[in-house]
């Protein structure tokens, strides 16, 4: 057990790694490419991002019930194979639409964070599966360490020569899973894989049939929708308002993924448990919504490092919200569950980038008279805030199916 937990650290963290490997060179490279300006490159960007998303939606549900089919181990090895296979492509994408062909690919070797999170859910009791999930989240803060840092440092080789390592590591770990990871899911609990349940709106019927999760919904797509003016607007965010270069922005993104590690790792571990499920959520959304703000107006480079670090822990009301919707469903509809807030994820990231960057593109244009390029941030700032007022409801019918006051 403890090597298929390794495994799956692994896995997840050699996808993320991948992801930021990308951030901190991604101006230029689209600059490199197309001849653009920043202002422009940020809209490419965004339709790169929503490219990715896309195909994140119609395959994290395929990759959810196939690996409630035939298990989890040869669905995760396969997507490695494939993630590997993706960054040899876009190491040696001659132009825009290669690169765009490239992120396409991506998103669906990138459904298998589903099959990942459903791992942890075979292996987990109901007591620990919110704490095991923000493994999940430590990973994804580690991943975030070292793939802007690999960016940071390899971007001064070229463009090119982080994709080339991302690879190199994505091949190393399919060869350690082929010979050490177990299956985690029993025989008793598989189920046939069924098209109409894998098709992404079908997942979403499917999971309508739990009431905790159709309640959160809401609250989970705008707040998911909000982290995206991060994730889509970052590297133009603080070159444009800061005059950061890729390796300033390649050291702040893995200063955010210390302290995502820190408290996805460690923190949730110490204080879900004190704090309980409910009280996590609404300490966690409310750091969000005091930060958010705060990133929208900061004046100087500095600030930026105050705000993530009180923004880190806001991480705590994922892994709780998580844990409360894990505990409501079925062992034989985990993975099917995990596709679903994948697929979900995968929607607001659709929306998302295009949504932020199109705001961070109208509001920095040359030559505009206001520009104002916190835009996307305050955007987040209101979508929390109505998750925030949302959220009690969805709470409020979790307390009431457990049987408490």
């Amino acid at each position: 057990m403890n090597k298929a937990f390794v495994f799956i650290f692994l896995t997840v963290l050699i996808d993320v790694t991948g992801l930021g490997i990308i951030i901190p060179v991604l101006p230029e490279l689209i600059k490199e490419l197309t001849g653009s300006s920043l202002s422009d490159a940020s809209s490419y960007a965004g339709w790169m991002a929503m490219t990715y998303s896309m195909m994140m939606f119609v395959f994290a549900p395929v990759m959810g019930g196939l690996s409630d089919q035939y298990g989890r181990r040869p669905v995760l090895l396969l997507s490695l194979f494939g993630f590997g296979l993706d960054y040899l492509l876009q190491g040696f994408a001659p132009n825009i639409f290669w690169l765009f062909t490239g992120r396409l690919l991506a998103g669906v070797t990138g459904a298998s964070f589903s099959t990942a999170a459903a791992f942890i859910s075979d292996l987990s009791t109901p007591e620990k599966k919110a704490q095991n999930f923000g493994m999940i989240g430590a990973a994804f803060g580690l991943g975030f360490i070292i793939g802007p840092l690999i960016g940071a440092f390899l971007g001064t080789m070229g463009t090119r020569a982080p994709f080339f390592g991302a690879a190199a590591l994505a091949f190393a770990n399919l060869v350690f899973g082929y010979f050490t990871l177990p299956e985690s899911l029993k025989i008793e609990n598989r189920r046939k894989f069924s098209w109409k349940r894998a098709n992404p709106m079908g997942t979403f019927r499917v999971l309508g049939r739990y009431p905790v999760l159709r309640k959160f919904v809401v609250v989970l797509f705008f707040m998911y929708l909000a982290h995206y003016s991060l994730q889509a607007t970052w590297p133009f965010y603080t070159m444009h308002k800061f005059s950061w270069g890729h390796r300033e922005v390649g050291f702040s993104l893995a200063f955010v993924g210390l302290m995502m590690a820190i408290v996805q790792g460690g923190l949730t571990r110490i204080l879900i448990p004190r704090l309980g499920p409910v009280r996590s959520i609404y300490i966690g959304m409310s750091i969000a919504l005091v930060s958010y703000l705060s990133y929208a107006f900061a004046s100087a480079g500095y600030q930026m490092y105050i705000i993530m670090f009180v923004f880190s822990i806001s991480g705590i009301a994922g892994p709780s919200i998580q844990g409360m919707v894990a505990n409501q469903v079925p062992a034989d509809a985990q993975g099917e569950l995990q596709g679903g807030l994948t697929a979900l994820m995968s929607v607001t990231a659709i929306i998302g980038p295009l949504l932020m960057t199109q705001l961070f593109h109208l509001s920095t244009r040359p030559g505009q008279q206001f520009q104002f390029p916190g835009a996307p941030f305050f955007m987040a700032f209101l979508l929390v805030l109505v998750s925030l007022l949302l959220v009690r409801k969805p709470i409020a019918v979790y307390l009431a199916r457990k049987g408490n006051p």
